[in-house]
């Protein structure tokens, strides 16, 4: 997979998650700006790689839609929800 930053992450039902900031130790790290509100807000998101169906021109696709991918970032990333 060519993943590269700024590359703009949704899910299988084509909802914006986030924003590529790099691939760091088998995930995607998304930049700040897409960390979300309340005590998200300011911290970087995980998305694990395996969660990853295929990238298509600048857009990273996942297998989970955009709410489930979520759940599953701050499940495997160990965050509080």
């Amino acid at each position: 997979m060519n993943i590269k930053p700024h590359m703009e992450v949704i899910g299988a039902d084509g909802v914006h998650i986030g924003t590529v900031d790099r691939v760091e130790g088998g995930r995607i790290k998304l930049t700040r700006a897409d960390s979300g509100e309340g005590h998200h807000k300011g911290h970087h998101h995980f998305v694990e790689l395996g969660l990853v169906a295929g990238v298509e021109g600048q857009k990273v696709r996942l297998s989970a839609n955009a709410a489930v991918a979520v759940t599953l970032e701050e499940e495997r990333s160990g965050k509080p929800t």
